[in-house]
C-alpha cells in the first residue's frame, strides 16, 4: 500500500528534497495523536495506556512466543530512586520510553539500554492532602508533549525531547469537606484510630490524546474514611462510610494539546434526574435489595444529593474513531456505602458512561449497579473490539467489573449483549450492611480492580486480574440523645479469610471461563497478551509470569524485588522484541515498595 493510500484526508504531504515525508494538520484538531488504524502504531511502539484507542492490550509482536518464552531473560533493570506503590504502564515512541514515577516525577529512558535521557522533578502544592495515595498509572504522548495527572489534581505538559515543563493546568481544587473520626461513635474503636486519605481529588488515570485534546478525569471524590493503618506500607484497614455533606461530583473533561485550556467538561452527576427510576435489580434481574419507600421519602430532604455526589473516573477511556465516541467507567457515589442522604440511582455512578469526544455530551449510559452501597466502581479500563455474536460481528464494548462479571455492551446503544459467568467466587453480592457485620465477597477490593484487561479479539477472548479477598460490612447506629445529632454509618474490613488471586481466560462467545490461574496473592497490576500466544501478569510477592494464552499453562516466570502490580507492556526497537514491567508494590495490599523498571528480552 503505498504513502498516499494510507494518508488520511486531514493531511498535506509534501517530500523535501531530502526525501522526508512531511505531514502537517490541516487543523489543531484533526491531529488524532495515534494512528487511526491499530496495525498502524509504528516499529512496535506501545504509544497509548492500552497500546491503541481500543484498550485492547494486544501486541502484534511475536518474536517472543510460547515456544521460546523459557529463553527470556533481564535486557536491562532501572531504579528511579523513587520507592513508593508504582502502577505506570510505560509508553515507547520511537526507541524511547517515557514513565511516570510515583508522586509524578516523569522520567525518559533510552528503550533499548535504559540509560536515563531526561527527569521532570515534581513540585506538589503545600498542604495538598493526597486522597489515594503516591501512584500514577502513566503519560500520554503525542505531538512533541507528555502529558500527565497529578495527586495534586493538575495537567502538566513537557517537552517530549527535554522534559522542560510547557504548561500546567489545576483541573479542580481542594474545597470540599473531608470525613474525619470525629463522625464516629465514641463506643467505637475506630474512632481511636489515626484517619488517612479521605473524600479528596486527584487524578490517577494515564490521559488520552485525541484529535487535539488531553482528556483526563478526577478521582478521590467518593473514597471514603481510611482508619486503621498504622504505616504507608501497611495493607488495607477500615474504610467508611459516614452520612454527611463530603464530595463533590468527578467529572472527565478534555483541554487543548496547545495551552491547556480546557474545551469541555462531563459531570459525572447531573444536577437534574439525578435520582434515576428507583431500580430495585440491575439490568438483568439481579435483586439489589433496596428500601425505595424509604429512598422516595428521604429525597425530599436531600434534593441538593448531586453536588456531593461522587463518581470519580478512574481509567483511561476507550475511544471508537469510527463515531468519535469515547467510553469510561465511573466510581462509587458519596457518602460511600452510606446512602440515606443520597436517594435513588445516583446516576452515572458505576456506569459505563459513552460521551461524543468534541463536545462531551453524553451519548448513553449504562449503570452496572444503581444506588451502590459496596464500592463496586467501574475501576478497570473498557474495551473496544467487535464481538460476534449467532455470526454477526456487533461493534461492542468490554469491562471487567468489581462484582466478578465481564460485561459486554453494545457499543451504540449500551444494551447488554452478555454477561460472562463469574471469574471469582461470589457471595451476599448485594447483600446490606448489618450490626452483626455482613461478610461479602467480591467486597470493594474486586472481583477485577483497577487492572486492566487483555482482549484478543480473533479468538473472542478476555484475560482478566481478579481478586478474592473476603469483606465484612458494619452497620454503625446510634439515636440522637444528649443534644447530639444521630450517628449512621457503615464500614468495610477485611476479613480473617483466605484471599487471593485467579487470572481468567473467558470465552466471550459464551460466557464460560476457559481456565484459570491461580495465584497466592490478589492480582492487582494489569494483563498484557500477545500474537505470540502469551499472556503476562504480575504478583504482589515479586513473581512476573508468563502463561500460555490458549491453555494458561505458565510458561516462564522471574523475580522482582518489589510486588510487580503495574501493567507490562511488549515493544520493539531495532527488530528486537522487548517485555517491560514496573516493579514498585502496592500499599493497599500491603505489597513490597520499590522503584524498577524490568525489561526483558530473548537471551542471544
Amino acid at each position: 500500500m503505498s504513502k498516499q493510500q494510507i494518508m488520511p484526508r486531514w493531511v498535506n504531504a509534501r517530500f523535501l528534497k531530502t526525501g522526508l515525508l512531511i505531514l502537517t494538520c490541516l487543523t489543531i484538531t484533526a491531529c488524532s495523536g495515534l494512528p487511526a488504524n491499530p496495525q498502524e502504531i509504528a516499529n512496535g511502539d506501545w504509544s497509548s495506556y492500552g497500546r491503541d484507542y481500543t484498550n485492547q492490550r494486544m501486541s502484534p509482536l511475536t518474536q517472543i512466543n510460547a515456544k521460546n518464552v523459557k529463553n527470556l531473560t533481564m535486557a536491562w533493570h532501572f531504579k528511579s530512586g523513587v520507592s513508593a506503590t508504582f502502577q505506570a504502564t510505560p509508553i515507547v515512541k520511537a526507541g524511547v520510553m517515557y514513565v511516570s514515577l510515583p508522586y509524578n516525577h516523569v522520567v525518559a529512558l533510552d528503550a533499548k539500554t535504559g540509560s536515563e535521557l531526561w527527569r521532570y522533578q515534581h513540585t506538589r502544592k503545600a498542604g495538598w492532602k493526597m486522597c489515594c495515595g503516591p501512584a500514577n498509572r502513566g503519560v500520554a504522548v503525542s505531538e512533541g508533549k507528555v502529558f500527565f495527572g497529578t495527586v495534586d489534581a493538575r495537567l502538566i505538559a513537557l517537552d517530549a525531547k527535554t522534559g522542560a515543563k510547557l504548561w500546567d493546568t489545576d483541573v479542580a481544587d481542594d474545597t470540599a469537606l473531608t470525613e474525619d473520626t470525629s463522625s464516629l461513635s465514641r463506643h467505637d474503636a475506630k474512632s481511636k484510630k489515626e484517619s488517612y486519605g479521605g473524600t479528596g481529588i486527584g487524578i490517577n488515570m494515564a490521559p488520552v490524546v485525541y484529535r487535539g485534546k488531553v482528556i483526563v478525569g478526577v478521582t478521590g471524590v467518593g473514597y471514603g474514611l481510611h482508619v486503621d493503618t498504622p504505616r504507608l506500607d501497611a495493607p488495607l484497614g477500615a474504610v467508611i462510610g459516614v452520612d454527611g455533606r463530603y464530595g463533590r461530583p468527578g467529572f472527565l473533561a478534555a483541554f487543548d494539546v496547545n495551552n491547556g485550556q480546557r474545551v469541555w467538561q462531563f459531570d459525572t452527576i447531573p444536577a437534574q434526574g439525578w435520582e434515576g427510576v428507583f431500580a430495585e435489580t440491575t439490568s438483568d434481574g439481579v435483586s439489589l435489595n433496596r428500601d425505595i419507600a424509604s429512598e422516595k421519602a428521604n429525597l425530599k430532604n436531600n434534593q441538593d444529593a448531586w453536588r456531593y455526589g461522587g463518581g470519580s473516573a478512574w481509567s483511561t477511556p476507550a475511544i471508537d474513531i469510527q463515531t468519535n465516541t469515547l467510553f469510561f467507567g465511573t466510581g462509587n457515589p458519596s457518602p460511600q456505602m452510606n446512602d440515606i442522604s443520597r436517594p435513588g440511582d445516583n446516576l452515572y455512578t458505576v456506569s459505563l458512561v459513552a460521551l461524543d469526544t468534541e463536545s462531551g455530551k453524553i451519548k448513553w449510559h449504562y449503570q452496572q449497579v444503581p444506588h451502590d452501597v459496596w464500592g463496586y466502581d467501574l475501576a478497570s479500563p473498557p474495551v473496544l473490539f467487535d464481538y460476534v455474536q449467532e455470526g454477526k460481528k456487533i461493534p461492542a464494548v468490554g469491562q471487567a467489573g468489581k462484582t466478578g462479571w465481564y460485561y459486554v455492551n453494545d457499543r451504540a446503544t449500551g444494551a447488554l449483549l452478555m454477561k460472562s459467568e463469574a471469574f471469582v467466587p461470589q457471595k451476599n453480592l448485594f447483600a446490606k450492611a448489618t450490626k452483626e457485620g455482613t461478610v461479602l465477597y467480591p467486597g470493594i477490593l474486586g472481583g477485577s480492580n483497577w487492572s486492566p484487561s487483555a482482549l484478543d479479539e480473533v479468538q473472542q477472548t478476555a484475560y482478566v486480574a481478579g481478586i478474592h479477598a473476603p469483606i465484612k460490612y458494619t452497620l454503625v447506629e446510634e439515636p440522637a440523645k444528649d443534644g447530639l445529632a444521630p450517628i449512621r454509618y457503615a464500614s468495610s474490613e477485611p476479613t480473617q479469610d483466605p484471599r487471593w488471586g485467579v487470572l481468567s481466560a473467558i470465552d466471550l462467545t459464551t460466557g464460560k471461563i476457559s481456565w484459570q490461574a491461580k495465584t497466592t496473592q490478589p492480582l492487582m497490576g494489569g494483563v498484557l497478551a500477545t500474537r505470540g500466544d502469551l499472556v503476562f501478569m504480575g504478583e504482589g510477592e515479586g513473581k512476573f509470569n508468563a502463561y500460555h494464552s490458549k491453555t494458561g499453562e505458565q510458561l516462564w516466570q522471574a523475580s522482582a524485588e518489589a510486588g510487580v502490580n503495574a501493567p507490562p507492556i511488549s515493544y520493539e526497537v531495532d527488530g528486537e522484541q522487548y517485555i517491560a514491567v514496573v516493579a514498585g508494590g502496592n500499599a493497599i495490599f500491603g505489597f513490597p515498595a520499590g522503584d524498577h523498571v524490568l525489561v526483558y528480552k530473548l537471551r542471544r
